[in-house]
């Protein structure tokens, strides 16, 4: 009787910086929880992938090229903490579509069920937040508190909310110019100036990511968020 082949696994790492990930801050834990996991379970790792991104895309191409070796070799993907992949719902389906088991070293007894509810409660918390956020900074502009720039406010309270507000700025600019992808490289392929591509966008009735109206500078920096989620 042939003896059962030892189980497979591609690992997956995820940094979020590319100062992380020429350091190896953060993937030396990583690897080492994942390389424990794999001893315990009596298999090898067939691949590893680093991904330098933000936790909050879906578009990453190494986490692409790791499920396709997954189907390739018939393996498990393996990540050592389960917040490196469930960050929203949009993700974990199209991770569950893959056809590819996973299993998270601090949780390997998640199932599918239980990492959708994660992702719908870690969307809605990040809801949540921004929301807190926007009442907080209106209650503050009603008591005529002046907002932006330092006022000489130097506390870690102040730096990790004006910290926390940039990235959801961040996120949802980035989020922005993937959705409209499509439309401005149809009008990049068309020669438009920036100026007529703020005029076809307001034309379309397509507000910002803030919601507002489109305007030169906000099309430029569309353009290089769009190139830069190619």
């Amino acid at each position: 009787m042939k003896p059962a082949e030892p189980p497979r696994f591609v690992a997956y790492f995820r940094v979020s910086t590319d100062k992380q990930g020429r350091s190896g801050l953060g993937l030396e834990a990583q690897h080492a929880s994942v390389e424990q996991f794999v001893v315990g379970a009596c298999g090898t790792i067939v691949a590893e992938f680093i991904e330098v991104e933000s936790g909050t895309r879906s578009d990453r191409p190494k986490l692409t090229d790791a499920l396709r070796l997954c189907r390739i070799h018939n393996a498990t993907l393996v990540i050592a903490k389960l917040d490196r992949l469930a960050r929203n719902v949009a993700f974990i389906s199209n991770l569950m579509e893959s056809g590819v088991e996973f299993t998270a070293v601090d949780f390997p007894s998640a199932n599918r069920l239980t990492i959708h509810i994660l992702a719908a409660v870690a969307e809605h918390e990040a809801h949540i937040i921004r929301e807190r956020t926007r009442t907080a900074l209106a209650a503050a502009k009603a008591r005529g508190v002046v907002l932006g720039g330092n006022r000489g406010n130097t506390s870690e309270i102040a730096r990790s909310g004006a910290l926390a507000s940039a990235r959801v700025r961040r996120a949802g600019a980035e989020r922005k110019a993937a959705d409209l992808k499509p439309i401005v490289d149809e009008m990049i392929a068309r020669d438009c100036s920036y100026r007529a591509m703020a005029e076809e966008l307001n034309a379309r009735s397509i507000p910002t990511s803030r919601g507002g109206a489109w305007g030169v500078s906000q099309v430029f920096r569309l353009v290089q968020l769009a190139k830069a989620a190619s």
